[in-house]
């Protein structure tokens, strides 16, 4: 949350449509979502009341494969903020998945995408509780109780009864040392950038530079 997901994301695309490179920009407030599969359900907010974490994998890589069919049909470079990672999977993390489960799920959805030639950007801060304490801050404390009224009565959250603030902060400290573990083992092209500094023009000049698409990076305003 706030690591500058969706700003990188406009950027890119800034700079692909300077190249003449067409593109497509997907947000993940995007609704419906060509990706998301907790969108399908009733209650999307708290899957875990309508569904199985197979059942949501299940979903979830329906809705990836039928993806990769329609972007190998375009020209356009497809930019997804956010799914991989965030998003269901983030979801399964909640409903208390097994390890090997969402292990296995971002696997195949790894094998979905390959055709794309998809290039992963992980955005990751070596102080966890720093980075939420600050997002915290910044966003204020409505946004902080959505997210606690939110996440927090989860499984996992219920289960380890976590609550308020420092709750916040101990579940993604656990999904971080998840989602690292995650990043490690896939066999795609990947890109990990530590981004506490908020060095916006050094990060998105190492990315476009992955990308080929140029060195100096395109002027975005940030809401992250």
């Amino acid at each position: 949350m706030g690591s500058g997901k969706s700003t990188t994301m406009r950027s890119i695309a800034a700079r692909m449509e300077a190249a003449q490179r067409r593109v497509h920009p997907i947000h993940e407030r995007v609704d419906p979502h060509p990706i998301r599969a907790t969108d399908e359900l009733e209650h999307w907010f708290q899957p875990w009341l309508d569904e199985t974490p197979e059942g949501l994998i299940e979903r979830s890589l329906r809705k990836w494969r039928s993806f990769v069919d329609t972007a190998r049909a375009s020209d356009a470079v497809q930019l997804v903020d956010g799914q991989l990672f965030h998003g269901d999977l983030t979801n399964l993390f909640l409903m208390e998945a097994e390890f090997t489960t969402i292990a296995a799920y971002a696997q195949a959805v790894a094998v979905a995408i390959r055709p794309l030639n998809p290039l992963l950007i992980y955005f990751h801060q070596d102080d966890v509780d720093q980075a939420i304490r600050v997002v915290s801050a910044e966003r204020g404390d409505a946004w902080v109780k959505y997210q606690v009224d939110w996440k927090l009565q989860a499984p996992y959250s219920r289960r380890r009864r976590l609550a308020g603030i420092d709750g916040l902060v101990a579940l993604y400290e656990d999904y971080r040392a998840l989602t690292d573990r995650l990043y490690a083992s896939l066999d795609l092209a990947k890109l990990a950038i530590e981004n506490s500094r908020r060095d916006w023009p050094l990060y998105h000049r190492l990315i476009f530079r992955e990308l080929t698409i140029g060195d100096e990076p395109a002027s975005i305003k940030s809401d992250e």
